[in-house]
């Protein structure tokens, strides 16, 4: 039984980070939305799924009596901002990225950034991991090169940077008590930022009832219940197959890519994913090694 469970929460979640890509890229790619009323609509829905789960979790009270005894541990602006970065970059580079190009470089450049931020704060990685970050760098590299079959350079660069931004947010959150009630309340506070961007590009905002209708189920389903169902799973993995099981992001959204928006794929896009998640692969296996000895 416990086996099914974890399977099936862990199959859930990935799924739905996958999801997210998809979501994002038909509303945009239908001009049902803008990337910047999509992002607004998609974190005021994550923010009230997530507020929703905790009263039915009976967590409720159990957060307000955290926030009043650690309230630096119940989320933070910091965290905010990083979070309202990588959603506001996430959504702008989907206006010219495939949905299975764009979930590789986010998901390569948020294993890379948390790799770097390890180095800069102490970690000395071994050889193993060394030769992991440089193919996983280099199949980044190789990716955004220009040429023929290369994607956007513009969306790309926003979606490394919103790689980063999530990276730098899930290392603001490590060790946090309640995931739940830290992930909800960073989301409430992402607000006041969505409405400033709302307001300096109101002339451009542009929302149909399918583009609302995308956003909240990329905010409520895909992020706030898929990371609910996420933490869930984490209990039931090492951090190293947590970590490698998340790669494997990338290739459902450019399977779903493929079936549902009619997307290709190129030998580019399969080189570089082979080098990016072969390369992190690598990275992590060769860490955890380094823990056993």
């Amino acid at each position: 039984m416990a086996l099914i469970k974890t399977i099936t929460y862990t199959a859930f979640a990935l799924t739905a980070f996958a999801f997210n890509s998809i979501l994002c890229r038909v509303a945009l790619r239908g001009d049902e939305a803008d990337a910047v009323g999509f992002t607004a609509v998609r974190l005021a829905s994550g923010a009230a799924a997530l507020a929703l789960i905790g009263i039915l979790a009976g967590r409720r009270s159990q957060s307000v009596r955290q926030t009043a005894e650690t309230p630096a541990r119940i989320g933070s602006w910091r965290s905010a901002i990083y979070l309202f970065i990588y959603a506001i970059c996430f959504s702008t580079a989907y206006l010219s990225l495939p949905a299975g190009t764009g979930a590789l470089i986010l998901f390569g450049s948020v294993q890379l950034t948390m790799i770097a931020m390890a180095v800069v704060r102490g970690e000395r990685p071994g050889i193993v991991e060394l030769f992991g970050v440089a193919m996983a760098f280099g199949g980044l590299m190789y990716l955004m090169l220009p040429g023929i079959e290369s994607p956007p350079l513009n969306g790309s660069l926003l979606m490394a940077a919103a790689g980063g931004s999530w990276g730098l947010y899930t290392l603001q959150g490590k060790g946090a008590g309640d995931p739940l009630a830290l992930t909800r309340n960073n989301f409430v506070r992402t607000l006041p930022f969505a409405l400033i961007a709302g307001v300096v590009v109101i002339p451009n905002l542009h929302l149909t009832v399918r583009g609302v209708l995308f956003a909240v189920l990329s905010g409520a389903l895909a992020s706030g219940i898929g990371y609910t169902v996420w933490y869930a799973a984490l209990k039931y993995h090492t951090t190293t197959r947590s970590a490698v099981l998340q790669l494997t992001v990338p290739v459902i959204a450019a399977l779903l890519g493929i079936v549902l928006l009619g997307e290709t794929t190129s030998p580019r896009l399969v080189i570089a994913a082979a080098f990016i998640l072969g390369g992190i692969s690598a990275t992590i296996i060769g860490a955890k090694r380094v823990v056993i000895r």
